[in-house]
Protein backbone atom coordinates (compact mmCIF):
# COMPACT_ATOMS: atom_id res chain seq x y z
CA UNK A 1 0.00 0.00 0.00
CA UNK A 2 1.48 3.37 -1.07
CA UNK A 3 -0.23 6.09 0.94
CA UNK A 4 2.38 8.81 0.56
CA UNK A 5 4.27 7.93 -2.61
CA UNK A 6 3.68 8.51 -6.31
CA UNK A 7 5.13 7.09 -9.52
CA UNK A 8 6.65 3.78 -10.58
CA UNK A 9 10.20 4.60 -11.77
CA UNK A 10 10.37 8.32 -11.08
CA UNK A 11 9.05 7.89 -7.54
CA UNK A 12 8.18 10.65 -5.09
CA UNK A 13 7.43 10.31 -1.39
CA UNK A 14 6.27 13.44 0.45
CA UNK A 15 6.32 13.96 4.21
CA UNK A 16 5.36 16.46 6.89
CA UNK A 17 2.36 18.22 8.43
CA UNK A 18 1.17 21.80 8.16
CA UNK A 19 2.39 22.82 11.63
CA UNK A 20 5.11 20.20 12.08
CA UNK A 21 8.82 21.01 12.03
CA UNK A 22 9.16 20.63 8.27
CA UNK A 23 7.69 19.35 5.01
CA UNK A 24 9.48 17.90 2.02
CA UNK A 25 10.00 14.91 -0.22
CA UNK A 26 12.31 12.12 -1.30
CA UNK A 27 12.69 11.62 -5.05
CA UNK A 28 13.92 8.18 -6.05
CA UNK A 29 14.62 6.87 -9.53
CA UNK A 30 15.77 10.13 -11.12
CA UNK A 31 18.50 9.38 -13.67
CA UNK A 32 22.11 10.08 -12.73
CA UNK A 33 23.91 13.01 -14.33
CA UNK A 34 21.02 15.50 -14.55
CA UNK A 35 22.05 19.10 -13.86
CA UNK A 36 19.91 20.41 -10.99
CA UNK A 37 20.65 23.25 -8.61
CA UNK A 38 19.07 24.26 -5.34
CA UNK A 39 18.05 27.48 -7.14
CA UNK A 40 16.07 25.47 -9.72
CA UNK A 41 13.98 23.98 -6.92
CA UNK A 42 13.73 27.23 -4.97
CA UNK A 43 12.42 29.06 -8.04
CA UNK A 44 9.42 26.74 -8.26
CA UNK A 45 8.76 26.93 -4.52
CA UNK A 46 8.70 30.73 -4.74
CA UNK A 47 5.70 30.46 -7.05
CA UNK A 48 3.81 28.29 -4.54
CA UNK A 49 4.77 29.92 -1.26
CA UNK A 50 2.25 31.87 0.87
CA UNK A 51 2.18 35.63 1.38
CA UNK A 52 2.72 36.57 -2.27
CA UNK A 53 -0.08 39.14 -2.44
CA UNK A 54 -3.36 40.19 -0.80
CA UNK A 55 -4.98 37.34 -2.70
CA UNK A 56 -3.14 34.71 -0.65
CA UNK A 57 -2.76 33.68 2.97
CA UNK A 58 -0.67 35.96 5.18
CA UNK A 59 1.31 33.02 6.59
CA UNK A 60 4.91 34.23 6.23
CA UNK A 61 6.81 31.18 5.05
CA UNK A 62 9.99 31.70 3.01
CA UNK A 63 9.93 28.03 1.94
CA UNK A 64 13.71 27.79 1.74
CA UNK A 65 14.69 24.36 0.46
CA UNK A 66 17.65 22.32 1.66
CA UNK A 67 19.04 19.44 -0.40
CA UNK A 68 20.07 16.69 2.00
CA UNK A 69 21.17 14.01 -0.45
CA UNK A 70 21.26 12.83 -4.04
CA UNK A 71 23.20 15.72 -5.60
CA UNK A 72 26.94 16.20 -5.99
CA UNK A 73 28.53 19.19 -7.71
CA UNK A 74 25.17 20.15 -9.21
CA UNK A 75 24.31 16.77 -10.74
CA UNK A 76 22.04 13.95 -9.65
CA UNK A 77 23.70 10.76 -8.46
CA UNK A 78 20.89 8.37 -9.35
CA UNK A 79 20.32 7.92 -5.60
CA UNK A 80 17.41 9.24 -3.48
CA UNK A 81 17.18 13.04 -3.49
CA UNK A 82 15.97 14.30 -0.12
CA UNK A 83 14.54 17.83 0.00
CA UNK A 84 13.34 19.57 3.16
CA UNK A 85 11.60 22.90 3.85
CA UNK A 86 11.18 24.05 7.45
CA UNK A 87 7.86 25.41 8.72
CA UNK A 88 9.04 28.72 10.16
CA UNK A 89 5.78 30.60 10.78
CA UNK A 90 3.59 28.20 12.74
CA UNK A 91 0.66 29.47 14.80
CA UNK A 92 -1.40 26.60 16.14
CA UNK A 93 -3.38 28.68 18.64
CA UNK A 94 -6.41 28.88 16.35
CA UNK A 95 -6.77 25.11 16.06
CA UNK A 96 -7.39 23.98 19.64
CA UNK A 97 -11.06 23.22 18.99
CA UNK A 98 -10.49 21.43 15.69
CA UNK A 99 -9.64 18.15 17.41
CA UNK A 100 -13.23 17.74 18.55
CA UNK A 101 -15.09 20.30 16.36
CA UNK A 102 -14.37 19.28 12.74
CA UNK A 103 -14.36 22.13 10.23
CA UNK A 104 -17.06 21.80 7.54
CA UNK A 105 -15.59 21.17 4.10
CA UNK A 106 -12.27 19.92 5.46
CA UNK A 107 -10.83 16.46 6.00
CA UNK A 108 -10.95 16.82 9.80
CA UNK A 109 -13.89 14.48 10.31
CA UNK A 110 -12.93 11.79 7.79
CA UNK A 111 -9.33 11.64 9.03
CA UNK A 112 -10.62 11.32 12.59
CA UNK A 113 -12.96 8.50 11.55
CA UNK A 114 -10.22 6.69 9.65
CA UNK A 115 -7.15 7.16 11.85
CA UNK A 116 -8.59 8.05 15.25
CA UNK A 117 -5.48 9.90 16.37
CA UNK A 118 -4.72 12.88 14.09
CA UNK A 119 -2.81 16.18 14.07
CA UNK A 120 -5.48 18.91 13.87
CA UNK A 121 -3.05 21.87 13.62
CA UNK A 122 -3.66 23.59 10.31
CA UNK A 123 -5.17 20.42 8.90
CA UNK A 124 -2.03 18.40 9.59
CA UNK A 125 -1.11 16.14 6.71
CA UNK A 126 -4.35 16.96 4.86
CA UNK A 127 -3.28 20.59 4.50
CA UNK A 128 -2.23 22.03 1.15
CA UNK A 129 1.09 22.71 2.91
CA UNK A 130 1.90 19.12 1.91
CA UNK A 131 2.17 20.28 -1.71
CA UNK A 132 5.55 21.88 -0.94
CA UNK A 133 7.06 18.44 -1.44
CA UNK A 134 5.22 17.96 -4.71
CA UNK A 135 6.47 21.25 -6.14
CA UNK A 136 10.04 20.51 -5.06
CA UNK A 137 9.90 17.08 -6.73
CA UNK A 138 8.16 18.57 -9.76
CA UNK A 139 11.07 20.99 -10.21
CA UNK A 140 13.40 18.02 -10.72
CA UNK A 141 10.95 16.39 -13.13
CA UNK A 142 10.73 19.71 -15.01
CA UNK A 143 14.52 19.81 -15.44
CA UNK A 144 14.51 16.22 -16.64
CA UNK A 145 11.76 16.82 -19.21
CA UNK A 146 13.47 19.99 -20.47
CA UNK A 147 16.39 17.86 -21.71
CA UNK A 148 13.89 16.20 -24.05
CA UNK A 149 12.17 19.49 -25.06
CA UNK A 150 8.97 18.66 -23.16
CA UNK A 151 7.43 21.79 -21.67
CA UNK A 152 4.48 22.03 -19.25
CA UNK A 153 2.73 25.32 -18.50
CA UNK A 154 -0.35 25.92 -16.34
CA UNK A 155 -2.35 29.10 -15.79
CA UNK A 156 -5.60 30.30 -14.26
CA UNK A 157 -8.50 29.87 -16.65
CA UNK A 158 -11.34 30.91 -14.34
CA UNK A 159 -11.88 32.46 -10.90
CA UNK A 160 -15.42 32.44 -9.56
CA UNK A 161 -17.65 33.63 -12.41
CA UNK A 162 -14.83 35.35 -14.31
CA UNK A 163 -13.56 33.20 -17.17
CA UNK A 164 -10.69 33.81 -19.57
CA UNK A 165 -11.05 33.06 -23.25
CA UNK A 166 -7.30 32.71 -23.79
CA UNK A 167 -5.78 29.26 -24.34
CA UNK A 168 -2.13 28.54 -24.94
CA UNK A 169 -1.27 27.62 -28.51
CA UNK A 170 1.92 26.02 -29.79
CA UNK A 171 4.15 28.95 -28.85
CA UNK A 172 5.68 29.15 -25.36
CA UNK A 173 7.71 32.30 -26.02
CA UNK A 174 7.20 34.84 -23.23
CA UNK A 175 4.28 32.88 -21.77
CA UNK A 176 5.80 32.25 -18.34
CA UNK A 177 6.63 35.93 -17.84
CA UNK A 178 3.09 36.84 -18.90
CA UNK A 179 1.52 34.43 -16.44
CA UNK A 180 3.77 35.51 -13.58
CA UNK A 181 3.10 39.20 -14.28
CA UNK A 182 -0.28 39.13 -12.50
CA UNK A 183 -1.21 37.82 -9.03
CA UNK A 184 -3.85 35.35 -10.24
CA UNK A 185 -1.45 33.81 -12.82
CA UNK A 186 -3.85 34.22 -15.72
CA UNK A 187 -2.81 33.93 -19.34
CA UNK A 188 -5.38 36.60 -20.17
CA UNK A 189 -4.05 39.77 -18.54
CA UNK A 190 -7.24 41.67 -19.41
CA UNK A 191 -9.28 39.17 -17.37
CA UNK A 192 -6.73 38.99 -14.54
CA UNK A 193 -7.90 42.25 -12.97
CA UNK A 194 -11.53 41.10 -12.82
CA UNK A 195 -10.39 37.76 -11.37
CA UNK A 196 -8.41 39.53 -8.64
CA UNK A 197 -11.43 41.70 -7.83
CA UNK A 198 -13.54 38.55 -7.46
CA UNK A 199 -11.07 37.19 -4.88
CA UNK A 200 -10.86 40.47 -2.93
CA UNK A 201 -14.66 40.76 -2.86
CA UNK A 202 -15.00 37.27 -1.36
CA UNK A 203 -12.19 37.91 1.13
CA UNK A 204 -13.82 41.10 2.43
CA UNK A 205 -17.06 39.17 2.92
CA UNK A 206 -15.26 36.52 4.95
CA UNK A 207 -15.82 34.04 2.14
CA UNK A 208 -13.87 32.35 -0.66
CA UNK A 209 -14.04 31.48 -4.37
CA UNK A 210 -12.89 28.59 -6.53
CA UNK A 211 -11.67 28.40 -10.10
CA UNK A 212 -10.19 26.42 -12.96
CA UNK A 213 -6.57 25.86 -13.96
CA UNK A 214 -5.69 24.92 -17.52
CA UNK A 215 -2.47 23.02 -18.19
CA UNK A 216 -0.77 22.46 -21.54
CA UNK A 217 2.11 20.07 -22.26
CA UNK A 218 4.02 20.51 -25.52
CA UNK A 219 6.44 18.20 -27.35
CA UNK A 220 5.21 15.13 -25.48
CA UNK A 221 6.41 12.06 -27.40
CA UNK A 222 3.87 9.62 -28.78
CA UNK A 223 3.39 6.25 -27.12
CA UNK A 224 3.14 7.25 -23.45
CA UNK A 225 0.48 5.45 -21.43
CA UNK A 226 -1.02 1.97 -21.51
CA UNK A 227 -4.19 0.92 -23.37
CA UNK A 228 -6.34 -0.24 -20.44
CA UNK A 229 -5.96 0.65 -16.75
CA UNK A 230 -2.84 2.83 -16.90
CA UNK A 231 -4.09 5.16 -19.61
CA UNK A 232 -2.19 8.46 -19.66
CA UNK A 233 -5.47 10.30 -19.09
CA UNK A 234 -6.15 8.13 -16.04
CA UNK A 235 -2.64 8.67 -14.66
CA UNK A 236 -2.83 12.43 -15.14
CA UNK A 237 -6.34 12.58 -13.69
CA UNK A 238 -5.25 10.67 -10.58
CA UNK A 239 -2.24 12.96 -10.18
CA UNK A 240 -4.07 16.28 -10.36
CA UNK A 241 -7.11 15.03 -8.45
CA UNK A 242 -4.83 14.15 -5.54
CA UNK A 243 -4.16 17.88 -5.05
CA UNK A 244 -6.17 19.26 -2.09
CA UNK A 245 -9.30 21.16 -3.11
CA UNK A 246 -9.76 19.60 -6.55
CA UNK A 247 -13.25 18.70 -7.72
CA UNK A 248 -12.98 17.79 -11.40
CA UNK A 249 -10.69 17.27 -14.38
CA UNK A 250 -11.32 17.27 -18.11
CA UNK A 251 -9.22 16.81 -21.24
CA UNK A 252 -9.67 18.70 -24.50
CA UNK A 253 -13.36 19.20 -25.22
CA UNK A 254 -14.12 17.51 -21.91
CA UNK A 255 -17.70 17.80 -20.67
CA UNK A 256 -18.61 20.04 -23.59
CA UNK A 257 -18.34 17.02 -25.89
CA UNK A 258 -21.52 15.44 -24.49
CA UNK A 259 -23.60 18.09 -26.25
CA UNK A 260 -21.79 17.70 -29.59
CA UNK A 261 -22.22 15.32 -32.50
CA UNK A 262 -19.58 12.77 -33.33
CA UNK A 263 -18.72 14.75 -36.45
CA UNK A 264 -17.95 17.74 -34.20
CA UNK A 265 -15.62 15.92 -31.83
CA UNK A 266 -13.66 13.46 -33.99
CA UNK A 267 -10.04 14.34 -34.74
CA UNK A 268 -9.49 13.87 -38.47
CA UNK A 269 -5.93 13.11 -39.55
CA UNK A 270 -3.63 14.62 -42.14
CA UNK A 271 0.07 14.61 -42.93
CA UNK A 272 2.14 17.63 -41.95
CA UNK A 273 5.88 17.59 -42.64
CA UNK A 274 5.66 13.83 -43.09
CA UNK A 275 4.00 13.30 -39.70
CA UNK A 276 0.40 12.31 -38.94
CA UNK A 277 -1.38 15.14 -37.16
CA UNK A 278 -4.86 16.42 -36.31
CA UNK A 279 -6.51 19.65 -37.37
CA UNK A 280 -8.33 20.32 -34.12
CA UNK A 281 -6.79 18.14 -31.38
CA UNK A 282 -10.16 17.64 -29.71
CA UNK A 283 -8.70 14.60 -27.89
CA UNK A 284 -6.04 16.83 -26.30
CA UNK A 285 -3.07 14.74 -27.38
CA UNK A 286 -4.25 11.42 -25.94
CA UNK A 287 -6.31 8.76 -27.71
CA UNK A 288 -7.10 5.35 -26.29
CA UNK A 289 -5.07 6.34 -23.26
CA UNK A 290 -1.87 6.76 -25.31
CA UNK A 291 -0.19 10.03 -26.26
CA UNK A 292 -0.19 10.85 -29.98
CA UNK A 293 2.42 13.63 -30.01
CA UNK A 294 -0.09 16.50 -30.09
CA UNK A 295 -0.28 19.02 -27.22
CA UNK A 296 -1.89 17.64 -24.07
CA UNK A 297 -4.54 20.01 -22.69
CA UNK A 298 -6.29 19.45 -19.38
CA UNK A 299 -8.29 21.57 -16.95
CA UNK A 300 -8.65 21.13 -13.19
CA UNK A 301 -11.52 22.56 -11.14
CA UNK A 302 -10.82 23.76 -7.59
CA UNK A 303 -13.58 24.30 -5.06
CA UNK A 304 -13.77 27.48 -2.96
CA UNK A 305 -11.40 27.28 0.01
CA UNK A 306 -13.25 25.65 2.92
CA UNK A 307 -11.57 27.89 5.50
CA UNK A 308 -13.81 30.95 5.75
CA UNK A 309 -14.42 33.29 8.67
CA UNK A 310 -18.22 32.97 8.63
CA UNK A 311 -19.81 31.04 11.50
CA UNK A 312 -20.66 27.48 10.46
CA UNK A 313 -22.69 24.56 11.80
CA UNK A 314 -20.64 21.60 13.02
CA UNK A 315 -20.66 18.99 15.80
CA UNK A 316 -18.89 18.52 19.12
CA UNK A 317 -17.45 14.99 19.00
CA UNK A 318 -16.75 14.96 22.75
CA UNK A 319 -20.20 16.06 23.90
CA UNK A 320 -21.91 14.45 20.89
CA UNK A 321 -24.10 17.44 20.16
CA UNK A 322 -24.62 20.06 17.47
CA UNK A 323 -22.66 23.29 17.82
CA UNK A 324 -21.03 26.14 15.89
CA UNK A 325 -17.51 26.93 14.78
CA UNK A 326 -15.83 30.07 13.50
CA UNK A 327 -12.60 29.14 11.76
CA UNK A 328 -9.53 31.16 12.73
CA UNK A 329 -6.02 31.07 11.31
CA UNK A 330 -4.60 32.36 8.04
CA UNK A 331 -6.07 31.06 4.80
CA UNK A 332 -6.26 31.68 1.06
CA UNK A 333 -9.53 33.27 -0.11
CA UNK A 334 -8.80 31.50 -3.41
CA UNK A 335 -6.30 28.64 -3.70
CA UNK A 336 -6.12 28.73 -7.51
CA UNK A 337 -3.17 31.15 -8.05
CA UNK A 338 -0.90 29.15 -5.74
CA UNK A 339 -2.15 25.83 -7.14
CA UNK A 340 -0.86 26.66 -10.64
CA UNK A 341 2.72 25.43 -9.92
CA UNK A 342 1.28 22.40 -8.08
CA UNK A 343 -0.67 21.32 -11.16
CA UNK A 344 2.45 21.79 -13.28
CA UNK A 345 4.47 19.71 -10.82
CA UNK A 346 2.06 16.77 -10.89
CA UNK A 347 1.87 16.76 -14.70
CA UNK A 348 5.68 16.98 -14.93
CA UNK A 349 6.05 14.01 -12.59
CA UNK A 350 3.57 11.86 -14.54
CA UNK A 351 5.25 12.61 -17.87
CA UNK A 352 8.75 12.03 -16.48
CA UNK A 353 7.65 8.73 -14.97
CA UNK A 354 6.01 7.52 -18.18
CA UNK A 355 8.91 8.59 -20.35
CA UNK A 356 11.16 6.46 -18.16
CA UNK A 357 8.70 3.57 -18.21
CA UNK A 358 8.61 3.70 -22.01
CA UNK A 359 12.41 3.86 -22.24
CA UNK A 360 12.43 7.34 -23.79
CA UNK A 361 14.51 8.57 -20.84
CA UNK A 362 17.46 6.35 -19.82
CA UNK A 363 18.51 5.70 -16.22
CA UNK A 364 21.77 7.53 -16.86
CA UNK A 365 22.08 10.84 -18.73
Amino acid sequence: MRMNSFGRIFRVNTFGESHGLAVGCVVDGCPAGLKVSEQDIQGELERRRPGQSELTTSRAELDRVRVLSGLYHGRTLGTPIALVVENEDRDSSKYREIGYKPRPGHADLTWKLKFGHVDPRGGGRASARETVGRVAAGAIAKKLLAKYKVCVVAYTKQVGKVESGETLDSSMKGVTDLIESNPVRALDVSAAKAMAEEVVKAKKAGDSVGGVIECVALNVPEGLGEPVFDKLTAELAKAVMSIPGTRGVEFGQGFESVSLLGSQSIDEYFYEAGKVSSKNNYAAGIQGGISNGMPIVLRVAFKPTASISKRQHTVDLNLKKNTYLQVGGRHDPCIVPRAVPVVEAMVNMVLADHMMISGKIPRRI
